[in-house]
């Protein structure tokens, strides 16, 4: 028997996944680790912390599965994306990592978006924005602010970068992070050096990896002293992988221009493969090769999705489980009654990419109930959605959309976003996409498939598909142009910044 492992490092654990190669999972490892907020704004863990956890779950995964060591013919990673990382010569951790919450280098991201350079395009057309979030605000914070410390950095990457330098001894980016976070772009030559020199910030060319290695490619052989930490056999293959939710498209089968990976948690990530490339404002990328091998990625999100469900259940239905809440909002008609609610409650992402946007809920009257705002703060998502499908273009066009997270837990959301755009969703039998990505990129890599999308059509199996009713979706025409408008129509009613 051949069996793969995909390695999940996220924020609150590591964990590590055997598959075999029909994609079921045999066996799960999970070893928590710390996130330090040392001021408002930082965020930071400590890489060691994920190396032991690394040891901790492939070695409990490893036995859950009951699977000999010499049956794992390769792995993969997928970590979260821009958690930046410092590294001395010998590849140790000259500080905590700069995790991908942290917004400290919120004046130089807009140091960044300002430089006029044109590796720009890829943030809405050159219109951005550019988030504190990222590498390169990052990297210029810690130049800025601890100078000791950058002239000791031989090495500056991601939790990916670090992971994979453990694991193979080989200093190495992803081609998928370099590409959507760092503004790598194969197709505009290469690194953003000029960026990089207008900022003052050239001498991070000479700490970023050299090496670019794509998604789905071997950087190498697993050492001895990683195969010791694991409880692997010394040699297996280690394939690249990737920027967490990018990765999760493989595991979700999404594979060919029109099909888009619709990611719920918090927040909504809308992921989809384009026809052709584009950069305008309201939508990030198109990125080029940043999956899959000629097929521009195209990305939008909702900031707040999930968490404003969270947000009303504690305020004000703390009482009320959400299947009660479902079961009540299912009756009532689109619309809910004259409600609708503008879901931008942490801001706008795409396709307005405005942080000052606020929500809102109106048509209030004495007749609605708590079943009515739960309906209409679920629809209000919905539409956001749409939003973002349609900011898209041309160069999309929506055949298939692939659900993963949160919202598969509701039947009556699930629906609602079927019905407000007016397309068929999918489910996957797998719900940990992630991992299962990371794990096709593994047994692609090693020779199990003869490419990323056969490796997907093996190990991915949908387990049911949910069509709109078209009826509903008339009905929603009129209520999506008001939401449409009441972006516009808010704006002069907001409170100072």
């Amino acid at each position: 028997m051949a069996y793969v492992i995909g390695i999940d490092g996220g924020t609150e654990s590591l964990r590590a996944h055997v598959f075999d190669l029909a994609g079921r999972a045999r066996g799960v490892g999970k070893s928590a680790y710390q996130t330090r907020f040392p001021e408002p704004g930082h965020a930071e863990q400590d890489p060691e912390d994920w190396w032991q956890a690394a040891g901790i779950a492939v070695r409990e995964a490893m036995a859950a599965a009951d699977v000999r060591p010499g049956e794992i013919t390769g792995l993969a990673c997928e970590t979260t994306s821009c958690t930046v990382v410092a590294l001395d010569a010998g590849g140790q951790p000259l500080r905590p990592c700069l995790l991908w919450m942290d917004v400290r280098a919120h004046r130089e991201a807009a140091e960044v978006a300002g430089c006029g350079d044109p590796a720009l395009r890829l943030n809405g057309g050159g219109e951005g924005p550019v988030s504190p979030e990222w590498m390169i605000p990052k990297a210029l914070w810690l130049k800025r602010n601890q100078p000791d410390l950058w002239a000791k950095a031989a090495m500056v990457g991601e939790y990916q970068d670090f992971l994979t330098l453990r694991l193979t001894g080989r200093w190495a980016a992803s081609r998928n992070n370099a590409t959507m976070r760092w503004h790598y772009q194969t197709a505009h030559g290469g690194w953003p050096r000029t960026m990089l020199e207008r900022l003052g910030l050239a001498d991070l060319m000479d700490r970023w990896p050299q090496e670019i290695v794509a998604s789905g490619e071997v950087i190498g052989p697993l050492t001895a002293q990683a195969a010791t930490h694991l409880g692997l056999v010394a040699g297996t293959p280690v394939v690249q992988g990737g920027a967490d939710a990018f990765i999760g498209m493989i595991g979700l089968g999404v594979t060919r221009p029109g099909d888009m990976a619709l990611i719920t948690g918090s927040s909504h990530l809308h992921l989809g493969i384009a026809s052709e490339p584009v950069h305008m404002p309201g939508v990030w990328g198109t990125y080029a090769n940043c999956v899959y091998p000629g097929r521009p990625i195209i990305e939008g999100g909702q900031t707040s999705t999930g968490s404003v469900i969270a947000w009303f259940k504690r305020n004000f239905a703390e009482t009320t489980d959400l299947d009660t809440l479902n079961e009540r909002a299912r009756t009532l008609p689109p619309g809910a009654e004259g409600l609708l609610v503008a879901d931008h409650f942490q801001g706008n992402r795409t396709p307005h990419t405005d942080p000052l946007a606020r929500g809102a809920i109106t048509g209030l009257t004495l007749r609605h109930t708590q079943a009515h705002v739960y309906r209409a703060l679920l629809e209000g998502i919905c539409f956001g959605t749409r939003a973002v499908v349609e900011a898209f273009g041309d160069a999309f066009d929506a055949r298939r959309i692939v659900v993963a997270g949160g919202a598969t837990r509701s039947n009556l959301w699930l629906q609602l976003h079927a019905d407000t755009l007016g397309l068929p969703l999918e489910l996957t039998e797998e719900t940990e996409a992630c991992p299962l990505g990371a794990a096709i990129l593994a047994a692609t890599g090693v020779g199990h498939f003869a490419s990323i999308e056969a490796g997907s059509g093996a190990m991915v199996r949908t387990s049911r598909r949910i069509e709109p009713d078209m009826q509903a979706h008339a009905a929603y025409e009129p209520v999506y142009a008001r939401y449409l408008a009441s972006y516009e129509a808010m704006k002069p009613l907001r409170a100072p910044a």
